[in-house]
């Protein structure tokens, strides 16, 4: 990689930049003189023969070369190695993983309890993936305006169980400028990923917090309850010289990828305390004598929708939801 990269820097003039915008074939990049560029790949890339379905993600530090059939666009030569990102599997290709963004310091699940619902295992999902590449992540809960006194207590006892995890959360109305200004604060010199269902909010948080932005937005489908897909790509925008959002399309499913089974206890803050404990070293904690989480359990140390989502994903459950 480093010897392609100083043959290259010998024939052409390089550039490096950051990918703000992933459009399947061509990529926004913005450069180090800040401007944005479109650009495409040049030839195939091979990520360390990792099955990945999309080479270039959101948040990617690349280095850029003149495309010499196309004076307005620049040619992607060289991925950086990434200090982290949310994968998930691909919904188009199987055996695949699809890279959500990368390069985040902050991932947060934008989350519902109605029109559409977000689901705890839904939950549970992304953070272990946030947990797999030490990602700090956060659980925003939205349209509490919808919620009467006796729910909005009950989702707030609920998330306790979160933050006693060590998980950030926070609520909100997207609507709201007072809760817009409150979450604004939390991103301050960091980039944050921001993701979640259809419908869930985030593209009107995103029109909040920089109306610049101007993403679409819909109603919630009356028929099915869900959320009806307006942000398309991946795009990353910026709120202060410091700091940056990376709003996503919507997630209808979260499967897990570059998670083996024997890793996923590590990924669970409550399970990882109680490792080495267990009577076998190879427990799966779902049925061996002497285990030390499956005790923790049963004496309602470790809560019933946490071990089910654990066990949901051990399991290789395909409701993601």
């Amino acid at each position: 990689m480093m010897e392609d990269f100083f043959i290259l820097a010998l024939q052409f003039k390089i550039m490096q930049g950051i990918v703000t915008k992933s459009m399947g074939l061509w990529y926004l990049v913005e450069g180090s003189d800040g401007t944005s560029y479109q650009c495409r790949l040049k030839g195939k890339f091979k990520l360390e023969n990792k099955k990945i379905s999309n080479p270039v993600a959101v948040g990617d530090k690349v280095d850029l070369i003149d495309d010499e059939g196309n004076k307005d666009a620049k040619i992607i030569a060289t991925i950086h190695p990434r200090r982290n990102y949310i994968i998930r599997t691909s919904p188009k290709k199987k055996g695949h993983g699809h890279i959500i963004a990368s390069n985040i310091d902050l991932a947060v699940i934008v989350a519902t309890v109605a029109t559409p619902r977000t689901s705890l295992g839904f939950i549970d999902r992304f953070l272990v993936t946030a947990e797999a590449f030490r990602i700090p992540a956060m659980v925003l809960c939205n349209k509490i305006d919808l919620l009467s006194p006796e729910e909005l207590s009950g989702l707030k006892e609920k998330m306790k169980e979160y933050e006693n995890l060590g998980y950030q959360t926070a609520f909100i109305s997207a609507l709201d400028k007072k809760d817009i200004e409150s979450f604004k604060k939390r991103l301050s010199n960091q980039t944050t990923l921001i993701s979640g269902h259809s419908g869930v909010g985030k593209s009107t948080l995103v029109n909040n917090l920089i109306p610049e932005a101007d993403q679409k937005t819909s109603e919630i489908s009356e028929f099915s309850e869900k959320g009806i897909h307006t942000t398309t790509f991946a795009e990353r925008f910026r709120v202060a010289d410091d700091s940056y959002i990376i709003d996503t399309p919507g997630i209808k499913e979260l499967g897990l990828a570059e998670i083996e089974s024997h890793e996923l206890s590590h990924y669970f803050p409550e399970l990882r305390e109680l490792l080495g404990q267990c009577k076998f070293n190879n427990c799966t904690h779902t049925h061996e004598p002497g285990c030390a989480i499956a005790s923790a359990y049963e004496e309602g140390e470790i809560s019933q929708s946490r071990y089910d989502s654990y066990l949901s994903m051990l399991l290789g459950d395909d409701n993601r939801r």
